[in-house]
């Protein structure tokens, strides 16, 4: 099974300059758990937003055409189908960037979504591909929440293909 998992803003921002819009902390605790002991692919510029290199717990697989790319705890193909086709059919996860996600969703057989209740702020650069209800059928949406550290509306919601 192959899940897109992303945090989108009402206009279906993602984020300005390499960094996410908002910062939620249950957002990012979700994230984790799902993520955990599953492949995670992303493009190069997703894999150099992390401060501290690859994600522990998860398989790195970092989609770049450079060929000479290289960093501790991944593994480099050049297109998403090479990454998808190197995972040999385990539950995998895409987590960026919106050009991979782009490529990603007709292949896609689930989302996970973070609806954050706010337009995207001035500046955002990167967003999120429409998501198609006569594609995808939404099986699970959590009542919504407040992150109390920034304030931020939030809801988690659970996507499947039709």
């Amino acid at each position: 099974m192959i899940t897109i998992i992303a945090a989108i803003t009402a206009d279906h921002g993602l984020g300005r300059r390499g960094q996410l819009l908002y910062h939620i902390s249950a957002d990012l605790r979700r994230f984790k758990t799902l993520t955990t002991g599953h492949p995670i692919i992303m493009g190069r510029n997703t894999y150099e937003s992390f401060p501290n290199g690859a994600l522990p717990g998860r398989r790195n697989i970092v989609i770049t055409t450079r060929p000479d790319y290289t960093a501790p705890g991944i593994e480099v193909y050049p297109t998403l189908s090479q990454a998808i086709a190197a995972t040999h059919g385990t539950d995998s996860y895409i987590i960026g960037g919106g050009r991979v996600y782009r490529q990603a969703m007709p292949l896609a057989d689930r989302l996970e979504i973070t609806h954050i209740n706010a337009p995207s702020p001035d500046g955002t650069d990167t967003y999120f591909p429409p998501i198609d209800p006569h594609e995808w059928e939404c099986i699970h949406r959590a009542s919504p929440s407040t992150d109390p550290k920034t304030g931020t509306d939030y809801t988690f919601a659970t996507y499947r293909r039709r």
